[in-house]
């Protein structure tokens, strides 16, 4: 609920003290959200006792609980198509200097230690589960192509089939996770359920205050740039393109030989256009 209706809701209990913290609030809720206790009663001119009953009053157990309210809000309205649109230089010069930075950060991240041990539990499973969210399905699905090029019983789950695709899985399973900013309810839901399965996790995601990264050690953090007002598709791939390099070099001859059975099936059901194209002189005659 936002802090207006909240504030809303209890105004006829608010003492004066407390409309003034409130109008503070309302003005500026990156004081909130970011600063402390003493912050926000150096603003208002009151005391931190004052604060903290102004945020019981709303219905909150402490000023920590109030802070998490606002900070998810704003992060909310900032990682919104809405507000980027808006508020964001959506220029060329930006964007490309942000691409760039978000691309040398998943070399940084992946590093070669890294890599590998996002991989390990790729390689050893039986199945292989990706989840993923809406703006991060761009990485989900190259690693999807990808992996089931080098081995079987890879599959890319979609949201509304949840339930019944991942029925059948065990502990020796693996579940590749793909989720940002603003997460996505049933790839964070079907990951914790998956995990206390017994299932073992592997989370794409962005930061260690991901609801992903608590679920797993095998988790890596990307930055996602926007281009636009929506969030930029490149550093997802490249990570996924990363990690199914990675799996392959761990497989070895057995992902030679599941390639060398994928080219031996599309050759035998022309799966691919025999064409040559013509070079420019012969259209001229």
């Amino acid at each position: 609920m936002p802090i207006q209706e909240i504030i809303a809701r209890v105004n006829d209990r608010l003492t004066p003290t407390d409309r003034r913290i409130a109008q503070v609030v309302l003005e500026d809720p990156t004081l909130l959200a970011f600063g402390t206790v003493s912050d926000l009663a150096d603003r208002v001119g009151t005391s931190r006792p004052s604060i903290v009953r102004f945020a019981t009053r709303l219905g909150f157990e402490g000023y920590t609980d109030l802070q998490r309210l606002i900070r998810e809000g704003l992060s909310n309205q900032l990682n919104s198509p809405s507000h980027r649109i808006r508020h964001r230089d959506n220029s060329l010069g930006p964007i490309r200097a942000r691409v760039l930075e978000s691309i040398e950060q998943v070399y940084q991240t992946l590093e070669p230690q890294r890599l590998s041990q996002l991989a390990k539990p790729i390689v050893k499973a039986d199945h292989i589960w990706i989840l993923t969210g809406e703006t991060s399905k761009a990485g989900a699905a190259v690693l999807q192509s990808g992996l089931s090029m080098l081995r079987g019983n890879v599959r890319l789950v979609g949201e509304h089939s949840t339930g019944s695709e991942l029925s059948s899985a065990s502990i020796r399973d693996v579940a590749v996770v793909f989720d940002f900013a603003r997460y996505r309810r049933n790839s964070v839901t079907a990951a914790r359920t998956l995990a206390g399965m017994g299932v073992k996790i592997v989370a794409i995601t962005d930061g260690p205050l991901s609801p992903l990264a608590s679920l797993t050690k095998n988790w890596c953090e990307l930055r996602i740039p926007a281009v636009g007002p929506f969030d930029s598709s490149v550093p997802s791939v490249m990570a996924a393109e990363l990690i199914v390099a990675q799996v392959a070099h761990e497989l070895g001859d057995k992902a030679r030989e599941h390639i060398d059975q994928l080219e031996a099936l599309w050759r035998a059901t022309g799966t691919f256009l025999e064409y040559t194209p013509r070079t420019r002189s012969l259209d001229l005659q």
